[in-house]
């Protein structure tokens, strides 16, 4: 196996950072990394705000439900869903941007903000760093809005910690690859029982670890989406140009 996949398999969301800066270099080849993802229709449509500065830090980590890893880890990456620089360039041809209108402008630029926000992990873990994904950047986004001067026509997606790693984060079992790889169509037959032994596998986990407080996956998820959790994301989404009208 080489060292790509040694990474890409080893994924684990770290939450502990030494107070240890992170040089330049290191820095440009995970922004570089994420500059050179793949957007759709060449778009370029996401932009990457690097907060360094600890105030900031501190208060993007309140911000975003208090996650103290936010303001603990040396650098903070706001992931950004940008049509404002795609409107100025439509604009430059004398013509008004409207995708902004549609579901599908939301949908494109947040899977191209998520291919963007890997291609940054997979660089940061390559180079000896660890690093958690923030989706509670969607929290308060109206706050964030402000405290980044976000324009019209842009939109937080998601965040990411990075820093040298103190006490290394373990390893969490998955639901089997059998609910994820589906050959030629989607097979639900044996979804329940899948996810009932994966609860007994995550369950175990916990105990093994000496987590008393964890929970098992269907409880987990149980809590986030049995209410909409992010209540402020779609009057902010509107309020920021991008209507869904469409």
């Amino acid at each position: 196996m080489n060292d790509v996949l040694t990474t890409l398999f080893n994924h684990k969301s770290d939450r502990s950072f030494l107070d240890k800066p992170v040089s330049d270099d290191i820095l440009d080849n995970v922004i570089n990394a994420a500059y050179h993802a793949p957007t759709s229709i060449n778009s370029q449509q996401v932009s990457v705000i690097v907060v360094r500065d600890k105030a900031r830090r501190q208060r993007l980590s309140q911000l975003c439900g208090g996650q103290p890893w936010i303001a603990t880890a040396p650098i903070f990456l706001v992931f950004v869903f940008d049509m404002h620089k795609t409107k100025l360039g439509i604009q430059m041809e004398n013509r008004s941007q409207k995708a902004q209108q549609s579901i599908e402008s939301i949908v494109s630029g947040s899977t191209d903000v998520g291919i963007a926000l890997n291609s940054a992990l997979v660089a940061a873990h390559s180079q000896g760093l660890g690093g958690v994904p923030i989706g509670g950047i969607r929290l308060n986004p109206q706050e964030v809005i402000d405290e980044l001067k976000l324009p019209e026509n842009t939109f937080a997606i998601a965040g990411l910690s990075i820093g040298y790693v103190d006490q290394p984060a373990q390893q969490k079992p998955r639901l089997s690859i059998d609910t994820f790889r589906h050959e030629e169509h989607y097979h639900s037959e044996n979804l329940i029982e899948q996810i009932r032994q994966y609860n007994q596998r995550l369950n175990a986990h916990w105990e093994n670890i000496g987590r008393s407080d964890g929970e098992h996956w269907s409880h987990s998820v149980a809590g986030y989406y049995s209410r909409i959790y992010y209540p402020d994301v779609a009057p902010t989404l509107i309020k920021q140009g991008f209507t869904n009208q469409y």
